[in-house]
Formats: C-alpha cells, structure tokens, sequence
C-alpha cells in the first residue's frame, strides 16, 4: 500500500505541468537575469575605466576592480532569487528566500569590501610620492578585513536567528585573556602602527636618541633596527622607541649654527667695531647659507668675545662642515691681513716681596732667521 502511494506521488509529481512551467520559467529567466545583470556590471565598469583614465583618478579605478571581482556564483544566486519573483511559491518559502537575499548580499558586500581594502593598501605601498611602511600597511589591511568579516559572520548569525550578544560577549573576555597574556607583544605591535600612522621617522631618517644614533634601516612588527655611525646594527623595541625623544636630522630644512671666536685685548676699538661687518660679508658671500647676526658678545678672561649665528641651507652634515671650514679660513686670513690676533690664555704672575732671582738669557735663532732671548 505504502509503495503503491509512494508511486502514485511519483507520478503526480512527474507529470505536473505546472510545476515543469514553473521549473523552465525560473531556469530560463535565471539565465536571462544572469546575462543582463553580467553585461551591465561590464558595462557600467567599462565606463567608470574610460572614465578614469582620462581623469587619472585612483578612487575610480580601485571601483573598476572591485565591480569587476563580482562574484559570479552569488551573481546567478541573485538571478535564481529574482526568477523566483515569476512563479507562484508557497508561503512558507518566503522566509528561506528572504534569507537567501540577505546571506548573498550580506557576503558579496564583504568580498567587494575586502577587495577595496586590498586595492587601497596596494595603491598606497606603490605610491612614489608618500612611502609607507609595508610592514604597517599590510597589518592594516589584515585588521580591516578581519573586522570586515566578522561583522559577516555576526551579521549572518543575528539573521537566522541566533542571539549573538552571549557571542560577542565570550569573545570580549576571551580577547582580554589573550591580551593579558601578549599584552608585550600586543604593545609593540600597537606602537608599529602608531609609527606607520604618525610617521616620526621613516626608513633612510637618521636619528638621535638618547645616546643612540644612527640611520633606519628596517621598522619590523615588534623592532625597528638602526646603522649606527660606527657599523653595529641597533636593535631597539618599538615600544621605547616611541617613549624617546627623538631628534630626526633628515626632516631638517635647514641647520642654524651658533659658533663664537675671541680676538686679543690689544686690538684697538675702531677694529674690533669694524669685525661684524666682516663676518657678515664671509658668510654672505658663501653659497647654501643666509647670515643672522654677529655681535661683539663680551669681555672674557684674556679674550673679547664675538658670537656669530647663522643658516645651512642644507642638511647634509658634511655640506656644513665644508661650509664652517670656509668660514674658519677666511675669516683667519681676513684678521691676519688686519694684524688682528686670536686670543690665547694669559696668565700674569706678580711677584711681591724680595728680589727676583737672576735670569740668563741666551739669542736663540729660529727657522725664519729671526733671533729671540729666552732663559738658559
């Protein structure tokens, strides 16, 4: 009896008209949707690329891709969902097929999403003009598209029902476990980004640090590593490397110089007044430099003091010791053509009370022929 029905069922279903009708609707209107919704996503893209190649816009052409990685599986699943608008259902099949339109668009969202976060981040490490880390920039992207994905999977769950709150909340306490338990590591990764975000030095940058100095070579996840001036690589945590102040020479525009110099007491007033102007015309007169000033600054034991400031229009290091040898030079020549004198210490000693010892000089001839008395 049993079989007798279950072959009657097989028959009526077999031989259903309408069903057939309804199963060729929905086949030959699936291919039909599948085709037009293919050739207008092409369509659309191929409009937005002419488009931005006369334009040269990198937000346009990061859009041409992600239209173009449509996923052609979803695509026929939202055909199949359209097609079944055609036909008449059971009520019971509109809850299936509502949830069928939220889980593909819900995924296709995620995957054009994932898609432009990898365009971005690659469009960004193959920039000329701005070079970024790609250490930071790649845990970036793996940050997003992670957070990108498990706001799917939340998203799917809450949609067929289930309550995600306990959920998430599980994951929140086992998240602070595991950051309790890496919370080192967890801090010098934190400080990577920091550094990829905020860019205090970048890789070529000599800086200075505490008593460290030295030229980037590599900002890894945990470590950023230095060329000291002697040789040695400097290994250094980015996590104290972020508590330093850091003096990063490589940004500098320019370098102001500060030096001073002292000329004897027995220079007369009218050339000590006549030694600014003087320095000024030195300094002007070389190119990469900009003068400031130049004071007769005080009265010091055994010499007059002069202070000189002024501008390095450069920041190579050697570029400004050049240009302070220059300046030693000339100004050397200049006050040795004005028999002016360096100052050098002098110490006087007086003699008070008796009478000196006898002192016998000799002539001493030196190299230039000239004779001097000196003690024997």
């Amino acid at each position: 009896m049993e079989n007798w029905l279950s072959s009657r069922r097989f028959h009526a279903l077999f031989f259903n008209q309408e069903l057939w009708i309804n199963s060729a609707i929905v086949i030959v209107s699936t291919l039909v949707i599948y085709w037009v919704l293919r050739t207008l996503i092409r369509f659309i893209s191929n409009r937005i690329a002419l488009y931005s190649e006369h334009r040269h816009v990198r937000a346009t052409a990061i859009l041409v891709e992600i239209l173009r990685s449509t996923s052609q599986t979803l695509l026929l699943i939202f055909s199949l969902l359209i097609a079944l608008k055609f036909v008449d259902l059971p009520a019971s099949w509109s809850v299936t097929i509502a949830h069928g339109w939220f889980l593909a668009l819900i995924v296709q969202l995620a995957l054009w999403i994932d898609c432009g976060i990898r365009l971005w981040l690659k469009s960004l490490l193959r920039d000329p003009i701005h070079v970024r880390n790609p250490v930071t920039t790649v845990i970036l992207g793996i940050l997003l598209r992670v957070v990108v994905w498990i706001m799917m999977f939340l998203a799917i769950l809450s949609n067929i029902g289930i309550n995600i709150t306990a959920l998430v909340a599980s994951l929140g306490v086992g998240g602070i476990a595991i950051a309790l338990a890496i919370q080192t590591v967890l801090s010098d990764v934190f400080a990577s980004l920091a550094i990829g975000f905020d860019k205090p030095f970048e890789h070529g940058d000599f800086i200075v640090f505490g008593d460290i100095a030295g030229t980037i070579e590599h900002i890894g996840l945990k470590t950023t590593r230095l060329r000291s001036l002697s040789g040695e690589q400097i290994v250094c945590s980015n996590t104290i490397l972020l508590q330093q102040t850091i003096h990063n020479y490589k940004r500098m525009q320019q370098r102001r110089i500060v030096f001073k110099f002292g000329i004897s007491y027995a220079t007369p007033s009218d050339q000590v007044r006549a030694i600014s102007p003087l320095v000024k015309e030195i300094i002007q007169d070389i190119e990469t430099t900009r003068f400031d000033r130049a004071h007769f600054l005080a009265f010091e034991d055994s010499k007059l003091t002069f202070e000189v400031v002024y501008f390095v229009l450069d920041a190579d290091y050697n570029k400004y010791m050049d240009i302070q040898q220059e300046i030693n030079l000339q100004l050397m020549a200049a006050l040795e053509a004005r028999n002016i004198r360096f100052a050098f210490p002098i110490r006087q000693v007086e003699f008070s009370g008796g009478n000196l010892p006898p002192v016998d000089l000799v002539a001493v001839e030196n190299e230039d022929g000239e004779v001097r008395r000196m003690a024997r």
